[in-house]
């Protein structure tokens, strides 16, 4: 069995020739090569070891721990993934007119306008897993998600906002 490598260990590969190990995962080495720039080996490749560094007690970064407890956070609090908005609305103003030209008209950033069209959307995905898992009998359960699904069909008007069409709201 080969000993596991700290980062700043030297090594060669076939395939690579030299690289410097710049982080350690569980599934493999993360080793910047001269030639291929940054790849991802196993734990058990074929290498030879040229300069050995002594691995750390603490084998996990402060990016793995950040990623982890974000990822728990936002289960437990019901925030789903980052949602992007669709390039060409970035930086952009939605404007609100009024039909009198005596008041004066609203502006407000298309990112503000779509963080908060996100945030409807989380709150109605929280709302469904809880009337799934709640005590209701099974007709007020459908009663309700019937409900829901109406107002993902309402808000479709903004699905043109999303940079990925599988953010989208669907009734479905």
């Amino acid at each position: 069995m080969k000993r596991l490598l700290g980062i700043g260990s030297r090594i060669d590969t076939e395939e690579f020739n030299r690289g410097v190990v710049i982080n350690i995962k569980p599934d493999g080495y993360v080793v910047v090569f001269t030639e291929e720039g940054e790849q991802k080996i196993p734990l058990d490749a074929d290498f030879k070891i040229v300069e050995y560094i002594e691995p750390e007690d603490d084998m996990v970064s402060f990016f793995d721990i950040e990623q982890s407890l974000t990822s728990i956070l936002q289960k437990w609090m019901g925030v789903t993934e980052t949602v992007p908005l669709g390039e060409r609305w970035k930086g952009g103003t939605m404007i609100l007119k009024p039909k009198s030209n005596e008041l004066t008209p609203k502006e407000i950033p298309i990112d503000t306008f779509f963080h908060k069209i996100v945030m409807v959307r989380d709150k109605l995905r929280v709302m469904e897993q809880k009337v799934n898992s709640s005590q209701l009998d099974d007709e007020a359960k459908v009663d309700i998600q019937q409900y829901i699904s109406r107002c993902y069909g309402t808000m479709t008007t903004f699905n043109i906002l999303f940079k990925d069409s599988s953010q989208h709201f669907s009734s479905k």
